[in-house]
């Protein structure tokens, strides 16, 4: 059994902003030189989530469209009360999204469905530089 790990930077705009991340998942999986196990992806932060979608606008816009329902922009929430700011609604977001998840590595690849990408979602109320942290486990 080995561990592999790594991170990687993305720049994100914001405001339900999502990101493909498959490239980079993809690229450190190789450089670990692991065939078998399981490859976790985590986001650094409390207002983003990493999930998979079928990245294609249509997809992200349902996405951020059922979000704005669950959890809107415009609500009042306590966190901004507290904070003084206004992304009490990022907060939730991610607590409900998650922030990290992870996918099998079979015959050294991700094995993923055919329209299954890894994204990141950055909700907070500006652009942000994130960290994501890719750990591959396995042989």
């Amino acid at each position: 059994m080995a561990v592999f790990q790594k991170s990687f930077r993305i720049s994100t705009r914001g405001r339900c902003d999502v990101l493909d991340i498959t490239p980079q998942v993809v690229r450190l999986l190789a450089e670990s030189k692991l065939t078998s196990g399981i490859v976790n992806v985590s986001g650094l932060g409390s207002t983003l989530a990493v999930t998979t979608i079928e990245f294609e606008p249509g997809a992200v816009s349902d996405l951020a469209r059922a979000l704005e329902k669950i959890a809107p922009t415009s609500h009042d929430y306590a966190h901004n009360a507290r904070w003084g700011d206004d992304n009490g609604y990022a907060h939730l977001r991610s607590a409900l999204m998650g922030t990290a998840k992870s996918y099998p590595v079979r015959n050294g690849a991700l094995h993923l469905g055919t329209w299954q990408q890894i994204v990141l979602c950055d909700f907070d109320d500006r652009p942000r530089d994130r960290e994501v942290t890719v750990t591959v486990v396995g042989e």
